[in-house]
């Protein structure tokens, strides 16, 4: 497999139109590196091993490593609440404000709207001033009551970092973590990473109109760094090089009510999975046409990062992902949810209406042509989406599957209720609330 990758990562990249991509496994304790493509489709400059791309929200297990560390060495624990932590703090819940925890942060519990993608500046400042803006934030859920993805969360946990130790997210992250596993081609902002060859996401086969994010989404998604530093920083983890017990992070925290998307459970920063009776930790991260995954097999000490910059990029890597495991370690990779060859007959009415939280409103209605989906991206990131829209297959009485014109991944949807009867959808990693 090792010689062959290099060719075939050129085929699926193709396939599945991505303009370039860089990919690093560790397996039987050697490091094997590849790429393909180009950075930048107006360039053309080649992609090599070297080359730095966004690797978003797998950003988050980088902050979650280090309060854990923070907890091991006793300056706070995982339920310690975070208004002891930033007095400062606060949401538009005041019981919220007062309960939320680390933990609840940590593991996209906290309930707090999540897409508030806000630009507070360049400045090193831009952090706090996002947590103070976080004050009209409301619930997206009660607290702890389902797992809904929350970007918000991490930037208050980087905040965390930043208060306790006085300096920037940026510094703190290169000295608990990036200097002492030597990684070198690891930087989070934009005059860093120009130092190197640097990938440009791409929307619809073109430079998207945005090179990254707000600065002050650093602690939630703003690492850039080849995919072998990402492996090495994996490799930390399941050898014990950066907390004393890694596996505490590797502890379920709450079931995901849509368990077809990333995978069962959450832990503290992880994904958790099991694939063949394996246990699987992983996280995916996506930004302006830039996407990554990591996935790491505690059992075998298997470790693969591949980043994408644009195209089918899901896609891409699951497809990726299902050769690569089948080959290194005999696993089967969960196929993506699909239509079930006999269709099911469901009462889908009772879904119908909009869903909204913060930075998304999801439309679902019922009519002859079946149950439709519209999603449309609201807030500061609307610009560089358009609506989509496309129609719903049944897998089960709560469960569907739907996919864009010409996309080959399915996007799966979860229609569930709170324990108070309150209707949502979990889609994206999201729950949804349905308002009207």
């Amino acid at each position: 497999m090792a010689g062959a990758m290099g060719h075939r990562l050129a085929e699926l990249i193709a396939e599945y139109e991505v303009p370039g991509a860089a990919l690093a496994y560790l397996h039987g304790g050697e490091l094997h590196e590849f790429a393909a493509g180009v950075l930048n489709v107006d360039t053309g400059v080649p992609v090599t091993p070297d080359s730095l791309f966004q690797i978003g929200s797998v950003t988050k297990v980088w902050t979650a490593t280090m309060l854990v560390q923070l907890a091991e060495q006793g300056a706070l624990t995982l339920d310690t609440r975070v208004a002891e932590l930033l007095p400062e703090f606060q949401v538009a819940d005041a019981d919220v404000t007062k309960a939320v925890t680390v933990r609840h942060l940590l593991a996209h519990t906290s309930g707090i709207d999540g897409d508030l993608f806000l630009d507070t500046g360049r400045g090193d400042d831009c952090v706090e001033k996002y947590v103070q803006a976080c004050a009209d934030l409301a619930q997206n859920h009660p607290l702890g009551a389902t797992q809904s993805y929350c970007n918000s969360g991490f930037v208050v946990a980087g905040r965390i970092l930043e208060k306790l130790a006085g300096r920037r997210w940026d510094d703190v992250l290169r000295e608990r973590i990036v200097e002492p596993l030597g990684l070198t081609h690891t930087w989070t902002l934009p005059e860093d990473v120009l130092r190197f060859r640097a990938a440009m996401g791409h929307l619809d086969g073109e430079p998207a109109p945005a090179w990254g994010l707000m600065r002050a989404m650093g602690p939630a998604g703003l690492i850039c760094a080849r995919p072998a530093d990402v492996v090495a920083f994996a490799r930390a983890h399941l050898e014990g090089d950066l907390l004393k017990d890694p596996q505490a992070m590797w502890e379920p925290q709450v079931d995901i009510p849509n368990p077809h998307t990333l995978g069962r459970h959450w832990g503290i920063g992880w994904i958790l999975d099991e694939w063949d009776g394996r246990r699987i930790i992983s996280h995916g991260g996506n930004t302006i046409g830039q996407h990554a995954m990591l996935w790491a097999v505690p059992g075998t000490g298997t470790i693969v990062c591949v980043t994408a910059n644009g195209g089918h990029s899901g896609a891409f890597t699951r497809a990726l992902a299902t050769e690569l495991f089948a080959e290194l370690d005999g696993l089967t990779v969960p196929p993506a949810l699909a239509p079930p060859a006999t269709p099911v007959e469901v009462d889908a009415a009772r879904y119908a209406g909009v869903y909204e939280r913060a930075g998304a409103r999801i439309t679902v209605s019922d009519g002859d042509g079946g149950i439709q989906l519209r999603m449309e991206a609201t807030g500061a990131l609307a610009a560089l989406q358009e609506p989509q829209e496309f129609p719903l297959v049944p897998v089960d009485e709560t469960t569907f599957v739907g996919r864009l014109p010409g996309d080959p991944a399915w996007i799966s949807a979860v229609f569930y209720e709170l324990a108070d009867g309150s209707p949502y959808v979990h889609l994206g990693a999201r729950a949804t609330p349905k308002t009207s």
